[in-house]
């Protein structure tokens, strides 16, 4: 069974940074797609980033341009670099991980982006 340990959230003031990390361990045959959800009070869950094993990736349109997701394969990590962050911005993130037969999700962590 795959495990994903996510962390790196916090509070910080608008136009700061914060890089998510998401870690997942446990009997891993081969890690396809990964990536990012977010939820904030009261909205559905939006997908955030999105990137396949090769490489391609795909971004929600208002994080295009300050949101960065990368992974490393050796040690089935998945990254969101986030910069220029903005008061929507604030909501729990979700990492997901995609292999052949099952998905996984982290146990959230809070971004809060506020003066």
């Amino acid at each position: 069974q795959v495990q994903l340990v996510e962390s790196g959230g916090g509070v910080v003031q608008p136009g700061g940074s914060l890089r998510l990390s998401c870690k997942a361990s446990g009997i891993i045959y081969r890690m396809n797609n990964m990536g990012w959800y977010r939820q904030a009070p009261g909205k559905q869950r939006e997908l955030v980033a999105h990137m396949a094993r090769g490489g391609s990736t795909n971004y929600v349109d208002s994080v295009k341009g300050r949101f960065t997701i990368s992974r490393d394969n050796a040690e089935n990590t998945v990254y969101l670099q986030m910069n220029s962050l903005k008061p929507e911005d604030t909501a729990v993130y979700y990492c997901y991980a995609e292999m052949t037969l099952s998905r996984y999700w982290g146990q959230g962590t809070q971004v809060t982006v506020s003066s």
